[in-house]
């Protein structure tokens, strides 16, 4: 049986490990890793799955990250990944198990009100099942190269959504803006 726990349970390096193991060491050069650059996950609403064993089968983190408009303007949303499954592990629930920890508490962490947009890059196909879209993001960009169809969002309310603007980790800048 799978157990479910805070992503500050495991020790760093385990993670690391996994990451590379799932995504390759080059890794850290890809898009996603530039948006996240200088900013920490966001502790209570990342997760990793033990199998029954108890060796790190998962995980999953979520970051403070924002869109700023053409005007400079940011809006504030998470950015949910990396998803990663140890390889020899992939397809028995894991990262759906993950997917559902973590929107299940962004979503209450939210209360009464709508959470935060929440974006990825990833496969449309296989995260259109919790409603991520490229449907709205046709404007965005990236720091770095990024497939366009890939750029995800999950929002209550899309029409709240900037139509353009460039995705980025949220900073002390991006406060100090917000407070403009």
């Amino acid at each position: 049986m799978a157990t479910l726990v805070p992503l500050s349970a495991v020790d760093a390096p385990l993670i690391e490990t996994l990451l590379d193991a799932a995504f390759g060491t080059g890794r850290l050069a890809r898009t996603a890793y530039r948006i996240r650059e200088g900013i920490a996950p966001l502790e209570p609403l990342s997760f990793a799955v033990l199998d029954d064993e108890e060796y790190l089968a998962g995980s999953i983190q979520v970051w403070p990250v924002a869109l700023t408009d053409p005007d400079g303007r940011p809006h504030p949303m998470m950015m949910v990944g990396p998803v990663a499954v140890m390889p020899g592990r992939q397809g028995e629930g894991f990262g759906k198990a993950l997917m559902a920890a973590a929107l299940g508490a962004i979503d209450a962490s939210a209360g009464d009100t709508a959470p935060l947009p929440q974006m990825m890059i990833g496969d449309p196909d296989y995260y259109g099942r919790w409603d991520f879209t490229a449907a709205h993001t046709a404007g965005w960009h990236c720091p770095g190269p990024f497939d366009p169809a890939r750029l995800l969002v999950r929002c209550a309310q899309p029409a709240i959504l900037p139509r353009a603007g460039m995705v980025g980790g949220w900073t002390e800048e991006t406060t100090q803006a917000l407070a403009k």
